[in-house]
C-alpha cells in the first residue's frame, strides 16, 4: 500500500494511562500524514501477571488466582477511567469485562484440571495484547481518528507449534488484504495485537520471545509497508549497553545482519527472526523511543556503507556452558555432536556459540540458562547408553560464565582485529574460556567468567574505537 507505515508499541510505551496517550499522540500524527497500521504489546509486566496466574491455577493455589484476577481488572479498569468518560468510557468498559472474564474462564477451568494445556495457554497469554488494543484504540477514538482494535488470530496464520509458532505468509497475506486493506484504504487505523495468531483451523497460537515485534514485521510484510516503526524506551540501538560503557552511542543506521546479530547475543534490540519477513521487500525499519519521539533513533536497512571495524559489542549474563567429551576413542566425536545438536534443535534451543577441539574430539556450546532443563533433559535421553556405559564423560555444565559478542560487517577482512580484542580482554585480567567466528566475519562470539564481563565490553568498546568521535 502507498506511503503505509506500521508502528509497533512495546509494553512500556504501553504500560500507563499517560503512555497510551503518548503513543495515541504519535499514532494520531502518522494518521495525518499517510495510512498508518498500528501493532500493540500488552501493558508492561501485564504476560507476567498472566503466566502467573496459570502457574498459580495449575498448583491448585486459587486464592493467588483470584488475587491476579482482580490485579488485572483493578490495572485495567483503572487505566480506562483515567483515559475515558462518558458513554465511550462506559463502552470501553464492557469491552473489557468480555476480555477479562474469558481470561478467568481459561484460568479457572486451569484450576479444575491441574494443568495447562498448550493451547489453552497460548489463548490467555494473548489477553494482554488484547486488552491494550481495545485501551487505545478507544482513547484515539475519542480524539476523532477512527482507529479499532483488531485481534492478530483473526489476521496472522501460523502453524501449530504452541508457544513458538511460525507465520505462514501466503495465507496470512490472504487474511491481511480481506480484513485491513479495505479499512486502511478507507482511511481507519487498524490497532493489532501483537504476539499472537492462529492455526488454518483457528487454533489460537502465539509467536514466542520478541512476538509483538515479529508480528509488527509480518504485517509490514504482507501489506506491503514503505516503514516499520518500533517504538521501544531507548533512543535507538546503541554501540553497547550504556549501563556498562557510559559512553556508548546511538547508532544512526545498521544493517539487517547486524541487528539480528545483536538481538541473538543479547542486545535489546529487534529479535533475529523479527527481521526475517522484511529482508525480501526490504522494508526499511526504524526503532525509535516514544518516551523521547524528537531523537531519530536507528535505521535498519539491508545494506549500509559499513565503515571498517565493529559497530557494537553486546553481552549476556544468564547463559551456560554446556561441554560434552568422549571417553572412548570407540566413540566418534563428530557423531556425539551431531547427535547433540539434533537433540538441540529439538528443543528449538538457541546455540548461541559453539567451539570444538579436533584432537580429543570434546566441544561446549552457548545457550540461555532458561533452555537449560530442556536442553539437558534431550541430551540425556538422546546419550543414555553412552552416559550408562562411561563411553561419555557426564555432561559438564558452567553457569558462571558470560557472553561477549563484538558485531560489524565491516570485520570482515580486518587483519589483526580479533588479536586486538583477545589482547584488550587479557589486559583486564579476563580469562577467555571459548571463542566461536562464522565463516562471514559478522560476529566474534566469546565465552569469559561472568564477574569479569562488564571489564571485557568496556575494554572492547574502547579498543574498537566505538565511543563519541573526538573533537578535533
Amino acid at each position: 500500500m502507498n506511503q503505509l507505515v506500521v508502528m509497533k508499541f512495546g509494553g512500556t510505551s504501553m504500560g500507563s494511562a499517560e503512555r497510551i496517550r503518548g503513543a495515541a499522540l504519535l499514532c494520531e500524527e502518522q494518521y495525518n500524514r499517510r495510512p498508518t497500521c498500528v501493532v500493540v504489546s500488552a501493558m508492561s509486566k501485564v504476560t507476567d501477571l498472566l503466566l502467573d496466574t496459570l502457574r498459580h491455577a495449575e498448583g491448585g493455589d486459587a486464592a493467588g488466582v483470584e488475587a491476579n484476577l482482580q490485579a488485572l481488572e483493578t490495572r485495567h479498569r483503572d487505566t480506562c477511567h483515567e483515559l475515558l468518560e462518558g458513554p465511550l468510557g462506559e463502552e470501553t468498559q464492557l469491552l473489557l469485562s468480555g476480555i477479562l472474564n474469558e481470561f478467568a474462564r481459561i484460568a479457572r477451568g486451569v484450576l479444575m484440571l491441574g494443568e495447562r494445556p498448550p493451547r489453552s495457554v497460548d489463548e490467555a497469554i494473548a489477553v494482554g495484547e488484547r486488552l491494550s488494543s481495545t485501551l487505545i484504540a478507544a482513547y484515539l477514538r475519542s480524539r476523532n481518528v477512527d482507529a479499532f482494535a483488531v485481534n492478530a488470530r483473526d489476521v496472522i496464520v501460523t502453524d501449530a507449534v504452541f508457544g513458538n509458532a511460525a507465520p505462514l505468509l501466503d495465507p496470512t497475506r490472504e487474511k491481511a488484504e480481506n480484513l485491513l486493506k479495505p479499512e486502511l484504504e478507507a482511511g481507519r487505523m487498524p490497532i493489532v495485537t501483537g504476539f499472537n495468531g492462529a492455526t488454518l483451523d483457528g487454533r489460537p497460537t502465539t509467536l514466542g520471545r520478541g512476538g509483538s515485534d515479529f508480528s509488527a514485521s509480518i504485517l509490514a510484510s504482507v501489506l506491503d509497508a514503505e516503514e516499520l516503526w518500533i517504538w521501544t524506551d531507548v533512543d535507538g540501538i546503541m554501540s553497547a549497553d550504556p549501563r556498562i560503557v557510559p559512553e556508548a552511542v546511538v547508532l544512526e543506521e545498521i544493517t539487517y545482519r547486524e541487528a539480528a546479530e545483536l538481538a541473538y547475543n543479547g542486545a535489546k534490540v529487534l529479535h533475529p527472526r523479527t527481521l526475517a519477513p522484511l529482508m525480501e521487500k526490504e522494508v526499511p525499519v526504524w526503532s525509535k523511543n516514544s518516551f523521547r519521539p524528537e531523537v531519530a533513533g536507528t535505521r535498519i536497512v539491508p545494506n549500509a556503507g559499513a565503515p571498517p571495524g565493529a559497530r557494537a559489542v553486546t553481552s549476556m549474563n544468564n547463559v551456560a556452558l554446556v561441554s560434552l567429551e568422549p571417553a572412548s576413542a570407540l566413540l566418534s566425536g563428530t557423531r556425539v555432536m551431531a547427535r547433540a545438536i539434533e537433540a538441540l534443535a529439538a528443543t528449538n534451543a538457541e546455540v548461541l556459540a559453539l567451539s570444538s577441539s579436533s584432537y580429543r574430539q570434546n566441544f561446549c556450546f552457548l545457550i540461555r540458562q532458561s533452555e537449560l532443563p530442556a536442553v539437558i533433559e534431550r541430551l540425556e535421553q538422546a546419550f543414555s547408553l553412552e552416559l550408562a556405559h562411561g563411553y561419555l564423560h557426564p555432561i559438564d555444565i558452567d553457569l558462571d560464565v558470560g557472553l561477549l559478542a563484538i558485531v560489524g560487517e565491516g570485520m570482515k577482512g580486518q587483519a589483526g582485529l580479533a588479536g586486538r580484542i583477545f589482547t584488550a580482554i587479557s589486559r583486564e585480567m579476563v580469562n577467555i574460556i571459548a571463542i566461536a567466528q562464522g565463516s562471514s566475519e559478522l560476529t566474534i562470539a566469546i565465552a569469559v567468567r561472568k564477574d569479569g564481563i562488564e571489564k571485557a565490553v568496556r575494554a572492547v568498546h574502547r579498543e574498537c574505537g566505538l565511543g563519541p568521535v573526538p573533537a578535533v
